[in-house]
């Protein structure tokens, strides 16, 4: 769902949404993005809305999932913690900007601060669809994952190479001990086979550039 159609559904004002639109797409454009930009999130936005959809989410809570999916990285600093928070902010004043009722506005604020740690009540179907379409790049194509994990180390290049190594084979080695890396039994289906053989082989380069690995 596009984000004027999700404004629009959810009451608010189209010209508002707008203008908003304007900002958003501004702030994604931002040159220390690799990664985190337009691209990332119209595929969150499409993935999620498909998982929605197979979930059997009504029309409102559809748009308050692609908001989320739009919204979720709109101020993006490589701060984890700072920027959800920040990028909560921003879509509860847009959406407040924009005439949506009050109780929408917080639970789309909830969805994008629940990617801070990818945490969620398991019957949270709304920030399933979320969480889940936001890895799905974990499980591209080899080429399209490698891609990913370039563009991400881009956006960490103020780290030594030694520390952005130390630190991503702890993120990874963190995922694969996970018993599942996706929430719904039809995002682990699309996803999971292929991650984490993307997550292993990301794994055993990290792993075969460090001289004191044995």
């Amino acid at each position: 769902m596009d984000w004027p159609t999700a404004i629009t559904r959810l009451g608010g004002d189209h010209l508002i949404a707008a203008v908003a639109w304007n900002d958003l797409q501004t702030r994604y454009a931002e040159p220390h993005r690799r990664y985190h930009d337009l691209r990332h999130v119209t595929a969150v936005a499409r993935d999620s809305g498909d998982l929605a959809v197979a979930f059997g989410l009504g029309s409102r809570e559809r748009a308050l999932v692609a908001i989320a999916a739009w919204t979720h990285d709109v101020v993006y600093d490589a701060r984890p913690g700072e920027d959800e928070r920040a990028s909560a902010a921003w879509t509860r004043a847009e959406l407040t900007n924009a005439g949506v009722p009050r109780a929408d506005v917080e639970r789309a604020g909830e969805l994008v601060l629940a990617t801070t740690h990818h945490s969620a009540p398991d019957d949270d179907f709304l920030a399933t669809a979320l969480l889940d379409a936001d890895l799905a790049i974990l499980g591209a194509s080899p080429e399209r994952y490698e891609e990913y994990a370039s563009d991400v180390r881009a956006e960490y290049s103020i780290y030594s190479d030694e520390d952005w190594r130390a630190g991503r084979v702890a993120v990874l080695e963190n995922l694969l001990a996970r018993p599942r890396l996706y929430r719904s039994d039809i995002a682990r289906a699309r996803w999971e086979s292929k991650a984490r053989e993307n997550l292993a082989t990301e794994l055993t380069r990290w792993r075969d550039a460090d001289p004191h690995h044995r």
